[in-house]
């Protein structure tokens, strides 16, 4: 979505309401996938499409949670991209958004890999 003030080519980006919940929050309950696409906040589309410079994971160790469910990234792209960058991979019956779903298991994720490289 254009917005005042932007540079040319730029815009907001969020995902639709109404596919909201079955491509982004699935395995959500409804409420909660309604209240997430009401309040989800854009962005603006260069800070999805900007070089970012040498990727962490080249030089450090990375985890990566992986949603079994997910329609957004499909799963198979996710162990593809995980695999790539030698991640400990921990999968999860979630979808896109598995640290709302499964915020435990992305919990203890987080926990390993701080121990691990503290």
């Amino acid at each position: 979505m254009p917005f005042p003030g932007a540079k040319k080519g730029e815009a907001l980006l969020y995902v639709k309401r109404s596919v909201f919940a079955h491509a982004f929050a699935n395995g959500l309950p409804a409420r909660e996938g309604a209240v997430l696409a009401a309040t989800q906040s854009p962005v603006v589309s260069s800070a999805v499409t900007a070089p970012s410079g040498t990727p962490a994971w080249k030089t450090i160790p990375s985890w990566y949670v992986l949603g079994t469910i997910d329609k957004a990234i499909p799963p198979a792209i996710q162990q593809f991209m995980a695999r790539r960058i030698h991640a400990h991979i921990t999968r999860v019956r979630a979808g896109h958004l598995s640290m709302v779903a499964a915020p435990r298991v992305v919990a203890k994720v987080i926990t390993a890999a701080a121990k691990a490289t503290s």
